[in-house]
């Protein structure tokens, strides 16, 4: 399973590591982390789609980005963090 997180930024510089440790605290499995993807291999229901999708949505909302990005599914095994399209635009 990998997550795509090319979109994720924020104030914090390393929030793609602290995704990767967020991962690897709650599933147990083995976590990778290659440029701005993270990969997560292993065995059990906590590497199933389902729970990794809820595992980075919970990541999003502890560092208060739920506002600005969303967890979609992409590929077979891929989900990607996108940054969320608001209606108004910033000048």
């Amino acid at each position: 399973m990998k997550v795509d997180a090319s979109e994720l930024k924020g104030d914090e510089k390393d929030l793609i590591s602290k995704l990767s440790d967020f991962l690897k605290d709650k599933t147990g499995g083995e976590v990778s982390l290659a440029s701005e993807v993270v990969t997560i291999k292993g065995q059990g229901e906590a590497l199933s789609k389902k729970y990794i999708r809820v595992t980075v949505k919970k990541f999003l909302h502890k560092h208060n980005l739920t506002e600005q990005f969303r967890v979609i599914g992409g590929e077979e095994n891929l989900l990607k963090v996108k940054e969320r399209i608001t209606g108004e635009e910033e000048d």
